[in-house]
């Protein structure tokens, strides 16, 4: 197949029946990314084929993927630097895919590989669109379809929502617009939005030759043929038109008014149904702009774009140490937490040893790997290899060969110290006993290079690892509950963890699809500390009379997934006691004091009345056997309410007090990296998405503004929201 010429990221072939191919191919690059670059390129393709005679184009891609989406910070910045020129832009763009949409040839897409964002978008300006279909024989991967631009606080820019729109009607398009659900080939079938699925490129790319072959008459999209009707009908369709009246209010009442993209998204959604193709498509240029510009579209790109990829990439990961792939790992304790990391291992490949005192308490914490699996969309053989991997034990010796193991026993520092201790002497000795017998060496890991972690949420990990005979090679991993929902890990250094130790531990969290940051030890770590503020601050107000149901709902307002008083009912008042009690205690070996504050006096009333959390079926909240839960009517009477409240100020309190502590522990050195603390308490801790993170919260205000507000608050609430030395700098 000639070459008739080619671009920075594009090449054009035209094979013997006169279809053309353009093959995306941007260099120097493993992926293909909408930049001003492959607009420019695809603009001059076009204008060549407007001076060309072809029987119809093919759309593929000489990468492993078909097209990643956009350059979103190339993007973002011509728009804030120049927004009338970043229209004309995205015009031109949109005006060459609709030419080739429109000229009567028929146009087809051969996905070989995710096709996101942008991506997808020249996809759906196809007639026809062939994808592979995953294959395990011949490893092919799952092919990844959809719009996650909201997702990053922005809308589709290049046709998305109003094609999808014209696709699929409103109903049916809502989750893949509003909420940037993305599909395999298999739902896109069913969808309709892939017209084929094929095993291979070869077959993918005779089929699209076969069927442009077959087009014997003019091809055009099918909303762009005479009284076409959206599915499920148009905008005055009675069922539609009564769907879109509540809307927005539904979409108000889950956003809370804080993240514009959805809204936008909305806005096209109902506004180009009511208009032609081409005057639907500048609408969306124009919001997408609009939104792409705005401050909560920075934020989060700066977080969910930039450092999150920063993070994957493996930013505070050290350097100059191989990759370490984990083959089999221990779990010591089988309640919750070890059921939820058994899991995540044994989901990932990882054999895993599920070691508890009590061999039928083992045996049932498997069956939680089961109950999630039900659930899932997976073959059966599959499930069952997962399923396989994990062995129930109550035995040390079964731990010999572990590449690690990680501790997830009762949060209590005697008896976490304790199982430490005993399973890596028993190794040491199952070792020492299997080397005098065997003149070979273990298959595995031997107590040499095994790593020993704890699942910990408080504990300092430097005084756990005195348990270790070898504490270069003890480290914290911070799994969060639900594990198997969960995406963070919070690795913690010890004083004397080694930086080999760290490197594995970062490998590990990656290999099992999990998120990590790494931070240094200190009592709480990073996200425990800021936990444990946003919940005394929620009692603090209590205290104060301000009415748990403002606390509550201001929280909801403010972006953040539950408020103080539930969560502190779902991780138990009890605990929150333990943890605290335990804290005075080691203050006390150092010769300190841990400081009471109002929140304090909230807890021991609650403790007092036997209200201990969800569990006890009491707490902040009434958890009826039948029903939901409710604030506890009693609080109001034990807690008296005031009205000198501001719902503004509650939400401000929620939110800087947090971000504050965030700042302290920047400043100690306990977080080192502003992109590990966003990630950590947006990915940990449910911190709203619209601030991009606790610390890029400063930055939202304006440093000057944050700190004028942090003084503000405290001048009226207290030193909690004295504003970080730290900010002088930032």
């Amino acid at each position: 197949m000639p070459l008739i010429s080619r671009t920075s990221s594009i090449r054009i072939k035209q094979d013997d029946a006169g279809i053309v191919h353009l093959i995306f191919d941007k260099a120097d690059s493993k992926i293909n990314l909408l930049d001003r670059s492959f607009i420019d390129d695809y603009v001059k393709t076009v204008n060549k084929l407007k001076k060309m005679t072809f029987t119809g184009v093919v759309l593929r891609s000489a990468k492993t993927s078909f097209f990643a989406g956009g350059d979103i910070a190339e993007l973002s910045d011509s728009a804030v630097q120049d927004i009338e020129a970043s229209f004309q832009l995205l015009s031109s763009l949109k005006e060459s895919m609709r030419w080739l949409e429109t000229c009567g040839k028929p146009l087809v897409a051969c996905i070989n590989g995710a096709a996101l964002g942008s991506g997808w978008e020249l996809a759906l300006a196809c007639h026809y669109r062939i994808a592979l279909v995953r294959s395990t024989s011949l490893n092919i991967p799952t092919v990844t379809l959809g719009l996650p631009e909201v997702t990053l606080g922005l809308i589709p820019g290049v046709g998305g929502v109003v094609r999808m729109i014209r696709l699929l009607g409103f109903e049916t398009s809502i989750p893949y617009l509003l909420k940037g659900k993305q599909f395999d080939s298999e739902e896109g079938v069913k969808l309709g939005l892939i017209d084929q699925i094929a095993r291979s490129n070869v077959q993918m790319l005779a089929q699209a030759t076969n069927w442009i072959l077959s087009q014997l008459q003019p091809v055009s999209q099918p909303f762009d043929i005479k009284n076409y009707q959206l599915p499920g009908g148009n905008v005055n369709a009675p069922n539609i038109a009564s769907m879109l009246v509540q809307a927005p209010a539904m979409l108000k009442k889950k956003t809370q008014g804080n993240l514009p993209a959805p809204e936008a998204i909305l806005a096209v959604m109902i506004e180009s149904a009511e208009v032609d193709v081409d005057t639907a498509l500048r609408l969306e240029t124009r919001y997408f702009l609009n939104v792409i510009s705005g401050q909560v579209a920075k934020n989060m790109i700066n977080t969910f774009w930039h450092q999150y990829n920063e993070v994957k990439a493996g930013a505070s990961r050290p350097l100059d140490y191989p990759i370490t792939k984990f083959s089999k790992v221990g779990v010591l304790g089988a309640g919750m937490m070890g059921a939820g990391i058994a899991y995540a291992l044994a989901s990932h490949g990882i054999t895993v040893i599920l070691k508890d005192i009590s061999i039928e308490k083992a045996v049932f914490a498997k069956s939680y790997t089961a109950s999630i699996l039900a659930n899932c969309k997976l073959a059966d053989e599959e499930k069952g290899a997962i399923l396989r991997r994990i062995i129930p034990s109550k035995s040390h010796s079964d731990l010999v060969d572990c590449d690690m193991v990680v501790e997830a026993v009762f949060e209590d520092r005697k008896v976490k110290s304790q199982a430490i201790s005993e399973t890596l002497a028993a190794i040491n000795a199952d070792e020492v006993s299997e080397s005098h017998n065997s003149s070979n060496n273990c298959s595995g890991s031997n107590v040499h290079g095994l790593i020993m972690a704890s699942n910990t949420s408080t504990l300092p990990i430097s005084s756990l690892a005195t348990a270790s005979t070898k504490p270069e090679n003890f480290i914290g991993l911070h799994f969060f509950s639900p594990v198997d929902k969960m995406p963070l890990v919070e690795i913690i250094k010890g004083d004397k963890t080694s930086s080999a130790t760290l490197a594995a531990a970062y490998d590990l969290v990656l290999q099992i699809g999990k998120v990590p940051i790494v931070v240094n030890d200190c009592r709480g770590f990073f996200t425990s500390r800021l936990f444990f503020t946003y919940v005394s601050e929620g009692m603090r107000m209590l205290s104060e009379g301000v009415p748990a149901e403002v606390i509550e709902n201001a929280a909801i307002q403010a972006g953040l997934p539950v408020g103080p008083l539930a969560i502190i009912d779902e991780v138990s008042l009890s605990l929150v006691d333990n943890v605290r009690n335990q804290t005075r205690l080691d203050l006390k070996a150092e010769g300190k004091e841990r400081l009471d504050n109002p929140a304090d006096a909230v807890l021991d009333k609650l403790l007092a009345l036997k209200r201990l959390g969800k569990l006890a079926g009491a707490g902040f909240y009434d958890y009826p056997r039948q029903g939901q839960k409710q604030l506890w009517s009693g609080l109001a009477t034990v807690f008296p309410t005031q009205d000198n409240w501001d719902i503004e100020t509650v939400k401000d309190r929620l939110l800087f007090v947090q971000s504050l502590e965030a700042l302290r522990a920047y400043e100690e050195g306990v977080v080192t990296s502003t992109r590990d603390a966003n990630i950590g308490s947006i990915f940990g801790l449910g911190f709203p998405a619209w601030t991009g993170g606790v610390l890029q919260l400063v930055d939202h205000y304006g440093v000057a503004e944050f700190k004028r507000r942090s003084e503000q608050l405290t001048e009226q609430f207290g030193p909690q929201f004295t504003p970080a030395a730290i900010l002088s700098q930032w």
